[in-house]
């Protein structure tokens, strides 16, 4: 999350997109026919509100032209995760395959270990000595794992795919005035396969 300084993972991938979508897309394609063949098969991946000011530049995704930026490269990598489960609900549906994104809420985790204590401190996370704070809205694990347990337990979710939830509701489509929701780009099919196609040309 956020870390300061631009770093790859082996192939040339920027970190954070390399860990929040081409990890995710890796291991789910290879499990492909094991997915199928369970016959009612789930998908859940863990995304972020971040999601919402970063819509993924197809241009330059790695940062090789474009000036590095923690919280873009944070953010665009967690639009790719949103974009992975369109991405399956599109391909897989048919096999009986879904798919789900979801924002777990603020959680005060190791997650932000690579967030400078000025930034915490404007987050409301962190007081004037760097003591972490716990906001009202923060959640504890529990409560952030709830929607994550919804999606791979509940039979009230059978069949839903292709969608993002927070708080166990499927989430709207969000407004500048929102502060919440998911945003248009996350959810743009198009935009979903041109990110598979990407990722597979490396594979």
């Amino acid at each position: 999350m956020a870390i300061p300084e631009l770093r790859r993972a082996p192939g040339g991938w920027e970190l954070q997109l390399a860990t929040n979508y081409l990890g995710h897309f890796t291991l789910t394609t290879w499990l492909d026919d094991a997915l199928r063949a369970a016959g009612d098969a789930r998908v859940t991946i863990v995304s972020s509100g971040a999601h919402r000011n970063n819509p993924l530049n197809y241009q330059d995704p790695q940062f090789e032209q474009t000036p590095y930026d923690p919280w873009v490269a944070y953010g665009q990598s967690k639009t790719a995760g949103v974009l992975l489960a369109v991405g399956i609900a599109n391909r897989w549906a048919k096999d009986g395959i879904v798919a789900n994104a979801l924002m777990p809420g603020w959680i005060n985790t190791n997650l932000q270990r690579h967030i400078d204590l000025e930034t915490l401190q404007k987050m409301g996370g962190a007081d004037a000595e760097g003591n972490r704070i716990d906001q009202p809205h923060y959640k504890t694990m529990e409560q952030g794992a709830a929607t994550n347990v919804l999606f791979a337990a509940s039979p009230i979710l059978a069949g839903v795919t292709g969608r993002y939830f927070e708080d166990n509701q499927e989430a709207a489509i969000a407004t500048s005035d929102t502060g919440a929701g998911v945003a248009a780009h996350a959810l743009d099919p198009e935009h979903a396969e041109k990110l598979w196609e990407y990722a597979q040309s490396v594979l």
